[in-house]
């Protein structure tokens, strides 16, 4: 008879106090990012950028535990303080992902001493904190030799259970320092009392940042005397931060973050979710919020035996001709899968339809041949013909469904030409409710399109049964092209193109768009 061994209990796992900084996802520390890409647990609060989330592993368990001022909570703090004990003791490596810097009211402190009383293992990683993001955003330096060299962080919030205030108002108004004020909006009018109370100057500048270091950033400035008055009438709500002090007169000159070409515009991005990254980058560095609505997602094709063939004949073609990025990469893909490399494409010259699939190509250790002026399938059709193709052989690298413009003009002028499928564009998965709802309630400012297929694609995605239908949809939205081509679909449907590049790029588009709304009129399309 066997004898019965108990099942080993699992080794105990960490946790992992993160700051995840203030808004801004950029703004995480590396360790914190190295932290996040190996969770297998992510427990994150409501000021942490949900962008963060997209660096932990697709098998990690994602656990919302926000709380918010004045609203509801998840979790109370001990229910947070018990589903980080009970996850590492379940043996996993568990992040909880806090807005700011956990130990500057983050409660961060209470949630490691219970983790020590719970004897669990655990690190406490610092985060930028909102107090120095929000002054720096909003072009305030919280110390300035010429104006004060103290600064002190306060609770707005204090513990309501306290028999009295632990805040030392008497010497917060007499040092004249700057005062930086975390969750006080409810109590504007009390910090404003007891500050002119203890004789800080009524016409002391105090500014009010909410969501500092996000597109959704908005700072008032006032007085001690009218700051409540300007906050009731902006309607200014949590989370926010206030800033007391002489240094507040500097924004004028200093702010730098409200003043970017796209700040506050919330422009919805349509390009595969694999591509859309470079365009995301660029606008968000300009200052724009983007919203990605991946209307193409792009496969490999069921099958490559076509391009097989190809590829062992590939000396008697003249030309190799790559129409955007995808066929390049998935070009290079199979090629490398059957043992091969650019030094076996030597013999035939290369086309590309432009200057970024010029710069993925030198990537692979290629120079194309050939750029055309316009990058478009007919300025690459003009280009190859300038160079003679008559009876030449040329292969070309594309979607398994495209235009078919170019190989059609090639031929015509005698090319022998072979058209070989290397990917495939299909649906991705639905993103319909999302997008309706910011659209219906007025949260998309622009929608940008780099390809007819996108357009289609979109116009597939929100259903509208008709022309009419989809202007009213997007009666307001301004819509970008980023090209000729792309703007003839948009216009085939009905919609008006506001933004067109002459440049048909990324580059060339955020250009435009910085062009169109970095010129004093942020309105938009009437």
């Amino acid at each position: 008879m066997e004898e019965f061994s108990p099942p080993t209990p699992p080794t105990p796992g960490k946790v992992y106090l993160v700051g995840a900084g203030p808004g801004d996802p950029g703004l995480i520390t590396m360790r914190g990012k190295y932290l996040l890409e190996r969770a297998e647990v992510l427990i994150y609060d409501y000021l942490a950028s949900k962008n963060l989330l997209r660096y932990a592993p697709a098998s990690a368990e994602l656990v919302y535990a926000g709380k918010r001022g004045g609203l509801e909570h998840t979790h109370t703090q001990d229910e947070i303080n018990q589903l980080l004990i009970e996850h590492a003791r379940s043996g996993k490596m568990v992040v909880r992902l806090k807005g700011g810097d956990p130990f500057i009211f983050g409660r961060g402190g209470e949630e490691a001493e219970a983790l020590h009383d719970a004897g669990i293992a655990f690190e406490v990683v610092p985060g930028v904190t909102s107090a120095t993001a929000a002054a720096t955003y909003a072009g305030i330096p919280i110390t300035h030799r010429d104006y004060t060299a103290s600064v002190s962080f306060l609770t707005g919030h204090e513990d309501p259970g306290k028999e009295r205030s632990h805040i030392d108002w008497a010497s917060l108004a007499a040092c004249g320092g700057t005062l930086v004020v975390y969750m006080g909006i409810k109590n504007l009018p009390v910090i404003k009392g007891n500050l002119l109370k203890h004789g800080r100057a009524a016409t002391t500048p105090v500014a009010v940042v909410r969501w500092a270091s996000t597109p959704e950033q908005r700072t008032v400035v006032g007085t001690l005397a009218d700051i409540c008055d300007k906050v009731r009438e902006a309607g200014i709500k949590p989370p926010a931060l206030i800033i007391v002090g002489e240094v507040v007169g500097l924004r004028e000159k200093i702010d730098w973050f409200e003043k970017r070409p796209l700040f506050g515009k919330r422009i919805a991005v349509t390009r595969t979710r694999e591509q859309a990254s470079e365009l995301v980058a660029q606008l968000e560095e300009a200052g724009a919020e983007c919203l990605e609505y991946p209307t193409i997602h792009v496969e490999p094709v069921e099958s490559y035996e076509l391009l097989d063939e190809e590829m062992e004949r590939i000396h008697e073609y003249h030309w190799i001709v790559f129409t955007s990025l995808n066929g390049v990469r998935y070009f290079f893909e199979r090629l490398f899968a059957k043992g091969l490399d650019a030094r076996d494409l030597k013999g035939p010259s290369i086309a590309v339809i432009g200057k970024s699939t010029a710069d993925l190509l030198r990537q692979y250790g290629l120079r194309a041949n050939l750029v055309p002026e316009e990058y478009t399938a007919e300025g690459l059709a003009e280009a190859l013909l300038d160079t003679g193709v008559g009876g030449r052989n040329i292969l070309i690298a594309r979607a398994k469904v495209a235009r078919e413009i170019l190989p059609e003009t090639l031929r015509g002028a005698g090319a022998q030409v072979m058209v070989v499928p290397v990917y495939q564009n299909m649906p991705p998965p639905s993103a319909r409710d999302a997008l309706l709802a910011n659209l219906e309630a007025s949260r998309i400012d622009v929608i940008t399109f780099t390809s007819s297929s996108t357009v289609k694609n979109f116009v597939d995605l929100v259903g509208a049964a008709s022309h009419e239908e989809l202007a009213k949809l997007l009666d307001g939205v301004g819509i970008a092209a980023i090209g000729p081509i792309t703007g003839k679909t948009i216009a085939s449907y009905g919609l008006t193109v506001n933004i067109q590049p002459e440049q048909y790029t990324i580059e060339g588009l955020v250009a435009a768009l910085t062009a169109y709304y970095g010129n004093g009129d942020r309105s938009g399309p009437a």
